[in-house]
């Protein structure tokens, strides 16, 4: 609080006085006699507010309510309401006078003062009761209980965190409403009670109650405030059920890393096929993607939950490495590095990927993994190796080593079975190596192929039974199956 006394009558000199959450009956004395001084000229925010009202009823005021209307956005109008108080002080003291605390949510209050620091004006503020008090009263909670976080509805957070006592301002239109409902409900159980204070503090304050997806968004208003105090919901939520199954499911509490490693693999797998089924536009599909990027989620979160009961690391452990690795790869985001095309970021974020991983007596080949798929991991080494030129200039050797192969294969068949299976991982690399060349991931190459098959091979089925058919009546199906989805 500002305690200085006003310099009385003189020129140049503002002061910011709350009004409080209701009428002029909540305000102290003191703040009374300066907001009905006559000698001070008083310029209000805005006249949609009980004690302003009322305060235009015993006095001339100013409002500011006509640069909301002409302006082209917040940050022009707060620059207008700046202007309109400083310009009045060149003629003598103003009063500017906002709705319930010059702190909290007034963010012209803070450009006042810069700008008339600037200008050699002196500002004092006087707080008063704000918003948030009236809000506290009516919903009964104690802000030192469990925290209190408080949220502008037209800047939600992303992502929106909802793991303590929250209340939501500035719900002043119902399209804003509208979209503080719809995050909420995206992030909290279904049926989660919220609070809507409707003129809070004031004479005609309401309270309505109501599940989060019955709230109607009617209730807009400048005075319209929402509370709730919800399980805790969307990635904090499942962080804490992640750690309770930990420590309280007989079969969650028997799993180690070790146990959990055909999980994580299964559930990887079932994601890819969910993206390579994934059509732009199509939502069904993008339900499938969204279910099982949750099931892999669940194993990063299982992992983490067991690491943070050895004592090892956490999920926010996981999370801060995660992001410093991010700022420290993408330099020409967060620092002064140029990079102007997707070629120039990759090769960027693998020089530095590279200076991070190899000591000095270390391998180009270190830190691929051994339980990558056979055709990903050839690939990786392929490309690990060609970074220091061991590679082929371009395909037509790749084609040559490719027959190559293919004879050193038909020359080994009735050979000893360690031959044959020799020679054909020769081959599957050098296809690996042609993949490469050719820009394809082979290992997306190759379930495309699979994919084709199968579907091939259940229209052969659907046409009739294929036992006894002969080979030639099988290639007919088949033909016949490869015309019908071209």
């Amino acid at each position: 609080m500002d305690d200085r006394p006003i310099p009385t009558g003189a020129a140049s000199a503002v002061v910011v006085v709350g009004l409080g959450p209701g009428d002029l009956h909540g305000l102290a004395s003191t703040s009374m006699d300066r907001l009905t001084d006559p000698s001070w000229q008083v310029i209000v925010r805005t006249l949609q507010h009980p004690a302003a009202q009322q305060l235009a009823s015993l006095r001339e005021v100013v409002s500011c309510d006509d640069l909301y209307e002409s302006s082209g956005g917040f940050d022009e109008t707060y620059a207008a309401i700046v202007e309109r108080v400083l310009s009045a002080a060149e003629s003598g003291p103003v009063i500017y006078a906002v709705p319930g605390s010059p702190r909290v949510g007034e963010f012209a209050v803070a450009r006042l003062e810069v700008e008339a620091a600037s200008r050699g004006v002196e500002v004092q503020v006087v707080p008063a009761q704000s918003f948030i008090d009236a809000v506290i009263a009516v919903v009964g909670v104690d802000p030192l209980d469990r925290g209190l976080q408080i949220l502008n509805g037209h800047a939600l957070p992303d992502p929106l965190v909802l793991d303590k006592p929250t209340i939501v301002a500035q719900c002043d239109l119902p399209l804003v409403l509208a979209d503080v409902i719809d995050r909420i409900g995206r992030v909290v159980p279904a049926g989660t009670e919220v609070s809507v204070v409707v003129d809070g503090g004031g004479s005609e304050q309401r309270l309505i109650v109501a599940p989060i997806e019955e709230l109607d968004s009617s209730l807009a208003g400048v005075r319209t405030s929402l509370f709730l105090d919800p399980k805790p919901g969307g990635l904090i939520g499942v962080v804490q059920t992640m750690r309770r199954l930990r420590e309280e499911c007989p079969w969650d509490r028997q799993q180690t890393h070790s146990s959990l490693v055909k999980n994580l693999i299964e559930e990887t797998f079932e994601l890819v096929d969910a993206l390579a089924g994934l059509v732009p536009g199509d939502w069904g599909s993008y339900a499938e993607v969204e279910d099982e990027l949750g099931d892999v989620l669940l194993q990063v979160l299982f992992h983490s939950a067991i690491a943070r009961q050895d004592g090892a690391f956490d999920i926010d452990d996981v999370s801060e490495n995660l992001r410093q690795k991010l700022v420290r790869r993408h330099p020409h985001v967060f620092a002064d590095f140029i990079a102007d095309s997707p070629e120039e970021v990759k090769a960027n974020w693998d020089r530095i990927k590279e200076s991070e991983r190899i000591e000095p007596s270390g391998s180009i080949l270190d830190g691929v993994p051994r339980s990558m798929p056979g055709l990903s991991r050839a690939a990786k080494l392929q490309n690990r190796a060609a970074k220091v030129g061991f590679d082929w200039p371009d395909v037509s050797p790749v084609l040559e080593k490719l027959r190559e192969e293919t004879g050193e294969l038909e020359a080994v068949l009735h050979g000893p079975p360690e031959a044959a299976d020799s020679e054909l991982g020769d081959l599957l690399f050098t296809i690996v190596n042609l993949a490469r060349h050719l820009g394809a991931d082979p290992e997306v190459a190759l379930r495309g192929a699979m994919g084709r098959f199968e579907s091939r091979f259940r229209s052969m089925e659907a046409a009739g039974p294929l036992a006894g058919l002969s080979l030639d009546q099988l290639d007919d199906r088949w033909e016949q199956a490869k015309r019908s989805q071209t």
